[in-house]
């Protein structure tokens, strides 16, 4: 089935809202994340509806079906995959690549992404610790925590960040906290949830709880 840059872009995002845990994804929520009008929403709903890529829930929302699941886990393999090439193989920063990828992500070859994943050597996870999905759109989940929940004098290891803004990665990676990284909780301050970390081999650093809550860790 063909889709447009458009309506791929609606069901990535609906996927990522469904995976923050919305079993009906609202046309309020779909449009905040893409900065659109609710009435633009509600017509690209429609649309994606009659290709049966979407279910529409009356008064609750809209949730993918199969179709429509394994069309934006397609795209998010692509999209991941990108990352890793544009910043492994070409240098790119990696708060440079999102937006690259998201012009990339649409090309049609399924042979180029099968070329591209097996020159990879078969990467589980893009640069910010996102998992890739396979060529069967399997996702390798990892058991993961918020550094924010991290009890004081654990030392975890970096492994995923979930914002994607420049501003935001190019701070992490001025303090060394990114993914790979191991990290130990220093103090916790109670009256606004900041933690003090030392980064192993790096210095310490005071976080936001705004900031650690972005930050997913495992043991």
């Amino acid at each position: 089935m063909i889709t447009s840059f458009t309506e791929e872009n609606y069901l990535k995002t609906i996927h990522r809202l469904a995976a923050e845990g919305a079993i009906n994804v609202s046309t309020n929520a779909i449009a905040e994340a893409l900065q659109t009008k609710a009435s633009s929403v509600t017509d690209m709903i429609k649309k994606l509806c009659d290709k049966k890529l979407l279910d529409h829930v009356p008064y609750q929302g809209v949730r993918l079906t199969d179709a429509g699941s394994r069309k934006a886990l397609d795209i998010i393999r692509k999209h991941r995959l990108w990352e890793v090439f544009l910043v492994e193989r070409l240098g790119l920063g990696w708060d440079e690549v999102h937006d690259i990828a998201e012009q990339l992500e649409h090309t049609v070859s399924e042979r180029l992404y099968d070329q591209l994943d097996k020159y990879l050597n078969y990467p589980r996870f893009d640069p910010h610790g996102d998992p890739i999905p396979d060529a069967q759109g399997v996702l390798t989940e990892e058991k993961l925590s918020s550094l924010s929940e991290i009890p004081v004098e654990d030392a975890v290891w970096v492994s995923r960040v979930t914002v994607h803004l420049p501003d935001f990665l190019q701070y992490l990676q001025d303090i060394g906290l990114v993914p790979g990284r191991q990290v130990k909780v220093l103090r916790k301050f109670e009256f606004d949830g900041s933690l003090s970390v030392q980064i192993i081999g790096g210095k310490e650093s005071m976080l936001s709880r705004q900031v650690a809550s972005h930050i997913f860790v495992k043991y």
